[in-house]
């Protein structure tokens, strides 16, 4: 079987996300400090791989369409359910006798469940963060390409993750840590983990831009244009490329053995 490039990419960019997504979840639950500018915001390990999610997103939105990006959305979304079910399972599994002998070198029951256990409400709360998250990220992209006419990519790229991800921050540190910290704690949380994904946002603008020249030029894929009311509208030159290859059939003659054989 021949995978068409196009087909082939889409795969290949949905796989990037869903594992972003789901390691992003599960190593979310620790927390870290980054000093920048004079201050000290304090950030979710997740953002390791959660912007990646971002540019992918946008890539997906520009190159495949809405349906596409809502349909990755929902894949990420059964891979994230899948992760949560089997930590849950694995925690719950008893763990083998010889974890308690002295000279054993490996991962024990409490560490075990330490770690994947207590990372659950992060998993739970960043699934919901993440559905409504992409969602919102998915209508302003295609809002605001429809508004510049599809021009101004920086525009779609950046403040569609601007917009989405202060919904996503808000969602996400509320249901993590709503009981366990003060709420002035999580508001913290809140402005400082979205002033970095401001800052993760503009920075991969131009990646944005080479993810455009890569698909556009290299690999002969066209970014989807929106019509006036919003909808996909189709090539000039890809409506013309089905009509030409049926003319050039029609207008080869057939060849010589068939008239022998009275084909």
């Amino acid at each position: 079987m021949v995978i068409e490039r196009r087909v082939g990419l889409f795969i290949v960019l949905t796989a990037a996300f869903c594992t972003a997504l789901v390691v992003g979840d599960i190593i979310g639950g620790k927390l870290f400090e980054v000093h920048l500018f004079g201050l000290t915001p304090v950030m979710s390990a997740g953002m390791l791989a959660f912007p990646l999610t971002f540019l992918l997103t946008d890539l997906i939105n520009e190159f495949y369409g809405k349906q596409a990006a809502r349909f990755v959305t929902w894949v990420g979304f059964g891979m994230a359910l899948f992760s949560i079910v089997t930590i849950i399972s694995a925690v719950q599994v008893p763990i083998a006798p010889l974890t308690s002998a002295p000279d054993w070198g490996g991962i024990n029951d409490s560490t075990f469940n330490n770690v994947f256990g207590g990372s659950l409400r992060i998993l739970f709360a960043s699934v919901a963060a993440y559905l409504v998250g992409q969602f919102v990220d998915i209508a302003s992209f295609q809002a605001l390409k429809r508004l510049s006419r599809n021009k101004l990519l920086w525009l779609r790229a950046t403040g569609s993750t601007v917009i989405s991800q202060l919904v996503d921050s808000v969602v996400v540190q509320w249901l993590a840590w709503y009981g366990l910290l003060s709420n002035s704690q999580i508001a913290r949380i809140v402005a400082t983990s979205y002033v970095v994904k401001l800052l993760v946002a503009i920075g991969l603008t131009p990646l944005i831009y080479a993810g455009h020249v890569v698909m556009e030029r290299w690999l002969g894929i066209e970014a989807v244009v929106l019509g006036p009311d919003g909808e996909p509208v189709q090539h000039a030159e890809s409506a013309a490329a089905p009509a030409a290859a049926a003319l050039s059939v029609a207008a080869e003659p057939p060849p010589a053995d068939a008239y022998a054989s009275g084909e």
